[in-house]
């Protein structure tokens, strides 16, 4: 079993910290997006993050055993983010300027998910342990997948992204 110490708990409050934040703002722009295809994407994007902690609340009882999750105290919280639930109602709110409400949101989640990949493969890098390492790689993939998605999205509302037909990204999370 690895040892406890500040650098893995840090690890472990931010990679939460991330996650949750990232499962609130899917879920909350979920919810306010008119168009049923943003609702499914949201929604896609809400179940992954979750997911993502699943994957993190094993790996880290794998490597510390259950005391990681007193260490790092109650996280999890039912308010939401005042920026999630302005942008939230934002959307909700969206008449004319629907369209502009949910591009907004669509920019937010990328810039999220540019933090997420930065962060993860940060902790890929940092890490010693080789199932945290191949976990924290894993996962920042999946972020840049999420990231290539809402790139794909904003450029089909835009109109843009594309020159001669040639798409500017590929959808395989490899730039």
């Amino acid at each position: 079993m690895t040892e406890l110490t500040g650098e893995i708990l840090e690890v472990i409050r931010e990679s939460i910290k991330l996650e949750l934040n990232g499962q609130s703002f899917f879920e909350a722009i979920a919810d306010a997006t008119h168009n049923e295809l943003g609702k499914k994407m949201f929604m896609k994007l809400a179940g992954d993050e979750a997911q993502h902690l699943k994957t993190f609340s094993d790996i880290f009882t794998e490597m510390v055993g259950e005391d990681w999750k007193k260490q790092i105290g109650e996280l999890k919280t039912d308010r939401k983010a005042p920026m999630i639930e302005a942008l939230a109602r934002k959307v909700a709110n969206a008449g004319k300027e629907g369209r502009a409400s949910e591009l907004e949101a669509i920019s937010i989640a990328m810039d999220l998910e540019r933090n997420a990949i930065e962060f993860f493969g940060n902790a890929a890098q940092k890490t010693s342990d080789a199932k945290a390492k191949e976990i924290f790689a894993k996962i920042a993939d999946e972020e840049r997948l999420h990231y290539d998605l809402l790139q794909a999205q904003h450029d089909h509302l835009t109109n843009s992204g594309y020159w001669f037909d040639i798409a500017e990204f590929k959808m395989d999370a490899k730039y």
